[in-house]
């Protein structure tokens, strides 16, 4: 009679239990696969801005949320199918629609930017290429939102000034604006020009040039002459600049403090306001 071969049937129980402890080894928990997917999407540079959730259950995952493109899309679906232990894959993900992106502020040609000025300006001080600094006394709006707030700082330049002589000649004062700073930036503005002359013995006019709307400055916002308006603005509280004949000099003054009135000549556009 034979007898039994030992060493072969050890050798048989061996390799099958090295098989049976091989297959548990390599089964993955529904978890890990669902947490080795979604640790993969949040680390990949082309997905990792997707709104993704990973389930799995028995081997098929399931993902669902939202991704920016169809290329995220696709890298995700490639992921899901690619991960060990994946038996299957039930892609819902949708596509985000396209944000629209934030337009600039555009504020009109013909917009009124009401400035206080920061220091007195005069036919007989001021220098032509000079310039002068104010704030703006009340928000500017465009694009149906605050555009440029009360308090934004104005630069502008002296375009001309001439002193009077005692007996002859005239005197002139003309003032631009050339920029407004807010939240940090400056930007370069075209207004026109607000022009005063004193001529003979004391007759004054006042002017605005440079295309813009007549009116030239404002005294608390009211809305001044045109062309040849009167220039006693703070005894009349109309058109701008304040006349030597009120103060005996015959020069043109401009006290620190005084409202002024620039119309835009061209647009401004400001960039779109942050989120």
């Amino acid at each position: 009679m034979r007898k039994p071969n030992h060493p072969a049937i050890s050798v048989m129980l061996l390799t099958g239990l090295i098989g049976f402890l091989s297959g548990c080894s390599h089964s993955v928990s529904d978890e890990a696969i669902a947490r080795d997917i979604q640790g993969k999407i949040s680390s990949d540079p082309d997905t990792k801005d997707s709104q993704v959730s990973v389930a799995a259950k028995d081997g098929k995952v399931t993902l669902s949320g939202s991704v920016k493109s169809p290329a995220a899309q696709q890298k995700i679906d490639q992921i899901a199918h690619e991960e060990t232990g994946a038996s299957g894959v039930d892609d819902q993900t949708t596509i985000q629609a396209e944000q629209p992106k934030p337009q600039p502020i555009v504020i009109p040609a013909g917009t009124v930017l009401v400035v206080t000025t920061s220091q007195a300006l005069s036919s007989k001080t001021s220098q032509a290429g000079q310039t002068f600094l104010g704030t703006l006394a009340q928000p500017v709006s465009g694009g149906g939102r605050t555009a440029l707030p009360k308090g934004a700082t104005v630069s502008g330049t002296v375009i001309a000034a001439k002193t009077k002589g005692k007996i002859k000649g005239e005197g002139e004062l003309a003032l631009a604006l050339t920029s407004v700073s807010t939240k940090g930036h400056t930007y370069p503005i075209q207004t026109n020009v607000l022009s005063s002359t004193i001529k003979g013995k004391g007759k004054r006019t006042a002017a605005t040039t440079g295309g813009g709307a007549a009116g030239g400055a404002l005294i608390g916002g009211l809305a001044g002459g045109g062309k040849g308006a009167g220039i006693g603005a703070l005894v009349g509280a109309t058109a701008g600049f304040v006349g030597g004949a009120f103060t005996g000099n015959k020069q043109i003054e401009i006290p620190a403090e005084s409202p002024l009135s620039f119309t835009l000549t061209a647009p401004l556009t400001l960039p779109p306001p942050a989120k």
